[in-house]
């Protein structure tokens, strides 16, 4: 194997571990307020290709993963820590969507 198929080869693995491209997008999608034992929620789904990762808030935790690494979902959670305020905002209109139906 000469030293250019080498590179090649040792690039393979990190594209199987599931690591992002850069030129792949992560969808976030988000309910309404919902009510959970008795406390006001937000679920929260993160989608790249096949990939998924589910979570709420709060506590802006991921509790389910198919895909994604250790390294991203930490990522993902400190996204949800930064961007609560926004999320909750959003999800708020979205509870006034609904009530005019």
């Amino acid at each position: 194997m000469n030293l250019e198929a080498k590179k090649q080869h040792a690039g393979e693995p990190a594209e199987k571990e599931g690591r992002m491209k850069k030129d792949e997008e992560v969808k976030l999608t988000h309910s309404g307020f919902l009510s959970v034992n008795g406390r006001r929620q937000v679920s929260i789904r993160f989608e790249r290709g096949e990939d998924v990762a589910e979570g709420t808030l709060p506590p802006g935790k991921i509790t389910k993963n198919k895909g994604f690494t250790e390294k991203e979902i930490a990522g993902l959670e400190l996204y949800l820590e930064l961007k609560c305020d926004e999320i909750y905002a959003k999800a708020k209109e979205l509870g006034k969507i609904k009530n005019l139906f």
